[in-house]
């Protein structure tokens, strides 16, 4: 793939902040027309990628070299920022205007005829469910309004690529789902998405690729079922009987995961970087084939007395075990 064929395109980025280096040697692939996912804790430096590559502050000199749209970030931010929208994690909307006064505004301040800009303001306001209150001040609208509102405006000038950094947060289900067929409609269109989120399932659903930021760094990068598939295809959730039994398990599942299985065990081993400990709970969460062979030998292993484990399921691993196992915090 050739960089004509990415929206965006970033090859070791670093930020610091006097001695905090927020990035350390970002890479970002996103093909035109699709969907990128960024995934990390909080503070993992998602935002900071974001207005890097929206140009709204500089990369540290020399670090690296970033092009969104076609355009180098550094050298040719107005080319950039004419090509791209963002929309941030809180709803930017004039209180003091109504609905199509904003789109009409925003349509005219991106270069658009007054005709046009008026038709185009209309024509999103009915693909967001916002036509019956386009006369209403936005000091009106609903949480989930202002939401939609906002959106409508980062798309007036139709751009190559958006950014959308935890675009659902506040939303109900309702509104996240709306949301959610605009990102389809977008890709479908041949727009390049940049979607940071705290929803996992939002990322699974959405993304044709994900990355997980971790330290500064991306710690993984793949499709969702490569990413899943990284972790195991399978896992074995445990609810122990007591803290007592917690106690006595969880060293054992450590063991077990180190690929150090008691003695007489057989054939019990597990990926050490997918074991997940939940001692709140009294929960161990181990990779599994998913077949009964495998499930019966690791409950042998960790339990033989049967007496220990009160419940277990059997589920498909999902982006909530990589971004634990990955990162080591929770979603």
């Amino acid at each position: 793939m050739t960089t004509n064929d990415l929206g965006i395109h970033a090859t070791g980025l670093t930020k610091s902040y006097g001695g905090l280096r927020v990035l350390d040697g970002v890479d970002l692939a996103v093909p035109r027309g699709s969907v990128l996912a960024l995934l990390g804790p909080n503070g993992a430096g998602k935002t900071t990628t974001v207005r890097l590559l929206a140009t709204l502050t500089a990369p540290d000199p020399g670090s690296g070299t970033a092009r969104v749209a076609g355009y180098d970030i550094t050298a040719e931010r107005a080319r950039v920022r004419r090509s791209i929208s963002l929309t941030g994690q809180f709803a930017a909307v004039d209180d003091l205007q109504t609905g199509a006064e904003m789109l009409r505004m925003t349509g005219r301040l991106s270069g658009l005829s007054a005709r046009a800009a008026r038709s185009r303001a209309d024509e999103l306001l009915s693909r967001f469910g916002l036509a019956e209150a386009a006369g209403r001040t936005a000091k009106t609208y609903s949480g989930g309004m202002r939401r939609r509102l906002d959106l409508a405006a980062s798309l007036v000038a139709r751009p190559e690529v958006i950014f959308l950094d935890e675009p659902t947060a506040g939303l109900d289900p309702r509104s996240r789902q709306d949301l959610w067929e605009l990102v389809r409609e977008l890709r479908a269109d041949g727009t390049s998405v940049l979607l940071t989120t705290q929803y996992l399932e939002e990322a699974d659903r959405l993304a044709d690729r994900v990355a997980v930021l971790a330290g500064g760094r991306i710690a993984a990068e793949g499709t969702p079922s490569d990413l899943k598939s990284r972790v195991a295809g399978h896992r074995l959730d445990m609810t122990l009987a007591s803290r007592a039994a917690y106690d006595a398990l969880a060293p054992r599942a450590v063991r077990l995961a180190a690929g150090e299985p008691a003695a007489g065990a057989e054939g019990a081993a597990v990926a050490a970087e997918g074991l997940t400990l939940a001692p709140e709970e009294l929960g161990l969460s181990l990779p599994t084939d998913g077949s009964a062979a495998h499930v019966r030998s690791l409950l042998d292993e960790l339990d033989p007395d049967h007496t220990a484990v009160d419940r277990f399921t059997v589920r498909g691993a999902t982006l909530d075990d990589v971004f634990l196992t990955l990162t080591g915090a929770a979603p």
